[in-house]
């Protein structure tokens, strides 16, 4: 594939009355991969949520007296997002709410070939509420390859991973950008992602 796949200009983003970052331009062509970068509180899960259309970019004084104006994204495909809200029932055994999203998906059929990648196959009888973190965050990514979005927004995706956890995310970024998906992905711990764009927002005071 051929071409942007993200497009975004001019996004500021602030928390209260406590501004972030601004000035924020990206471009990210089909099959690329930007790692956001740096401490907490800077505002990675805050980009993440704009991106995702989550979260509207905050009005900015436009230049020349123009007023106030705001950013855009605009995505070419659609985007799927894994952040630390886990949408799974929690009263539920894992298989019953991952079933949930896989008749509204239409992947019912790869759930059990996603699960045995992730190594929670033997945890589908367990109640969501006792999974540990590692084990939802797994779960999470069950729910996130069924969705078959183009692309990939990933809010901290190593979190409570185990070594060899973090092998198989990190391959599965490769393979779905092999397929021209994109993978924004925040994380304060480290990450390989080949030919990845780093992203630290300290570099975009406002």
């Amino acid at each position: 594939m051929q071409g942007a796949g993200l497009t975004a200009r001019e996004l500021y983003c602030r928390r209260g009355d406590r501004p972030l970052f601004g000035g924020l331009d990206l471009t990210l062509e089909r099959g690329e991969a930007l790692h956001l970068t740096g401490p907490n509180g800077i505002g990675k899960s805050s980009l993440i949520q704009i991106l995702a259309g989550l979260r509207k970019p905050s009005d900015f004084l436009a230049a020349k007296g123009e007023g106030f104006s705001r950013g855009f994204v605009d995505w070419s495909g659609s985007v799927a997002l894994l952040d630390g809200r886990l949408a799974l029932d929690e009263a539920v055994t894992l298989d019953r709410a991952l079933a949930f999203w896989t008749a509204l998906d239409g992947s019912e059929k790869l759930t059990s070939k996603h699960a045995e990648t992730l190594g929670i196959e033997a945890l589908m009888d367990v109640p969501v509420r006792y999974l540990s973190t590692g084990q939802r965050k797994r779960a999470g990514l069950v729910r996130l390859l069924g969705q078959q979005a183009d692309h990939w927004l990933l809010d901290e995706p190593l979190n409570g991973l185990d070594a060899d956890s973090v092998i198989v995310v990190e391959q599965l970024i490769a393979d779905h950008r092999g397929t021209g998906g994109i993978a924004i992905v925040a994380s304060h711990q480290p990450i390989t992602m080949t030919d990845a764009t780093a992203l630290d927002l300290r570099e975009y005071p406002w």
